[in-house]
């Protein structure tokens, strides 16, 4: 049985570094991070190939499998953050999730009204609001045991494969993240993540098996129903939580051997939403200009210095706010 670990994403002020903080955990969400920051400046440049950006409707790329990642490491430490609140009082640690998600809905609409009338890049529903409406599906079922939350997890994904059924001749959803339905089937990676996580605190081995048990419905899955980001389709939820599963393991071993004191993944780690929230900021600065030769037609010399610009700035932020201690949550 690992030792407890202290939950990275929480938190409604600015508090002090614990020193139980869980590096791995840390280093995981700092690489997604990056991965988010990076991709989304490169879905803009023409030059960039079609596996480096997100697919238009069916199939499955690099970038779209960051979010997943990251919704992953959120399941690493939802309920154990839940069950450490609640020890103290059950309805405060409710009103601290529902007020928690509620806000990541309330910030995603802001930034998606702003995508839609500045950037001109309509979008009713973002990667926040995503991440809001399946932590509060999540809190629903996050006292169940971690097998009843597998199976409702896999039961949702039943669900929501049945509604997609049922809006198959509907055009593919402006939304890169399934739209608000699509929210359920973030909601069941959610809770298949806290599951899984559970799982990994339950030993190693159990843990191999059931990645490869993962593996194998994954496939199944793919064969059965187109993968697919911007739906949102159970496969794509499968495989994609497959594929974190692995990534994790991989990171939290690796971590197991590497330096104690917090490095660059780290500090990108220790507050991922205000670095997401900074990156947006940068990148719209960025793409301000209406020059095509500036961003979209960008040369591969430029793209590169502004990219290494935009991590710059990120990463300096990053750093700052390490150096101060300070953990910016909801």
């Amino acid at each position: 049985m690992r030792p407890q670990r202290s939950d990275a994403v929480t938190g409604a002020r600015v508090a002090a570094v614990a020193p139980s903080r869980d590096l791995a955990i840390d280093r995981f969400r700092g690489g997604l991070i990056i991965l988010m920051v990076a991709g989304n400046y490169l879905a803009g440049v023409d030059f960039v190939p079609a596996f480096l950006k997100h697919t238009p409707d069916v199939g499955l790329t690099v970038a779209d499998v960051v979010a997943p990642g990251f919704v992953f490491a959120i399941g690493l430490t939802y309920r154990r953050s839940f069950v450490h609140r609640a020890r103290q009082d059950v309805a405060g640690a409710y009103r601290h999730f529902l007020r928690r998600n509620l806000s990541l809905i309330g910030i995603g609409a802001i930034i998606s009204a702003g995508s839609t009338s500045v950037a001109h890049q309509p979008s009713d529903w973002g990667v926040l609001q995503a991440l809001g409406a399946a932590g509060l599906l999540c809190l629903a079922v996050v006292r169940l045991s971690m097998t009843a939350r597998f199976v409702t997890g896999l039961l949702v994904l039943c669900g929501y494969q049945y509604l997609l059924e049922m809006r198959a001749s509907e055009p593919v959803p402006v939304s890169s993240h399934g739209g608000f339905v699509g929210s359920l089937s973030w909601g069941a990676l959610l809770i298949l993540s806290t599951a899984m996580g559970d799982l990994y605190r339950s030993g190693l081995g159990r843990y191999v098996g059931g990645c490869l048990g993962l593996a194998v419905v994954a496939t199944v899955s793919a064969f059965l129903e187109p993968v697919s980001k911007i739906r949102v389709s159970p496969s794509f939820v499968l495989v994609c939580l497959t594929l974190a599963a692995v990534a994790w393991l991989l990171v939290d071993l690796g971590s197991r051997s590497a330096l104690k004191p917090a490095g660059y993944l780290c500090w990108w780690g220790e507050n991922p939403l205000v670095l997401y929230l900074v990156h947006l900021g940068l990148l719209g600065a960025l793409t301000v200009p209406s020059e095509r030769w500036w961003y979209a037609g960008a040369s591969v010399p430029l793209a590169a210095a502004q990219l290494l610009a935009l991590l710059a700035l990120s990463s300096t932020t990053a750093w700052w706010l390490h150096r101060r201690g300070a953990r910016i949550g909801l």
